[in-house]
């Protein structure tokens, strides 16, 4: 695959993941009959904030930090000014940012379980999930062509 394209769709993500964090996830309702909020990162972590301070920090963490910091570092890779070697961190990175997308649909799934509460997906999390599959996909690829270029020395 281009180097370039490569570059360019590893900045694209620094774009895309704050679109992402403010795009409808969900939209969720008690009982059909009441109408749907929408629930983004944002608004989801705005509402967290107020009632488990803890549990914000870490999910604030893995929604939003882990996801861009490994773009920003796979983007610093990219372009030569970081070493290559980092790349295994900010792999583990991208999974601890995968694990958001996991905790999201476990609670999709128990509310619906419970019946009493209304859940559609929306956009946004499907937006959401592109972003961290595309991280993972470009981290794996720069990679690959950091350790093509340490054989080639």
């Amino acid at each position: 695959m281009n180097k370039n394209l490569i570059k360019i769709a590893t900045l694209s993500l620094l774009i895309l993941y704050p679109v992402a964090w403010f795009a409808p996830l969900m939209r969720a309702g008690l009982l059909p009959i009441f109408g749907l909020s929408e629930i983004s990162v944002i608004t989801g972590l705005q509402s967290l904030w107020g009632s488990d301070a803890v549990l914000a920090l870490i999910v604030t963490f893995f929604a939003i930090f882990a996801p861009y910091l490994k773009t920003i570092g796979t983007a610093l890779v990219q372009w030569q000014l970081m070493d290559a070697r980092v790349q295994k961190v900010l792999h583990v990175l991208g999974k601890l940012a995968m694990a958001d997308i996991f905790l999201i649909a476990l609670y999709i799934t128990l509310a619906k379980g419970i019946g009493l509460a209304t859940i559609e997906t929306a956009w946004g999390l499907y937006m959401f999930t592109a972003c961290i599959l595309a991280s993972i996909v470009l981290g794996m690829l720069t990679e690959r062509a950091a350790e093509a270029a340490q054989e080639m020395r």
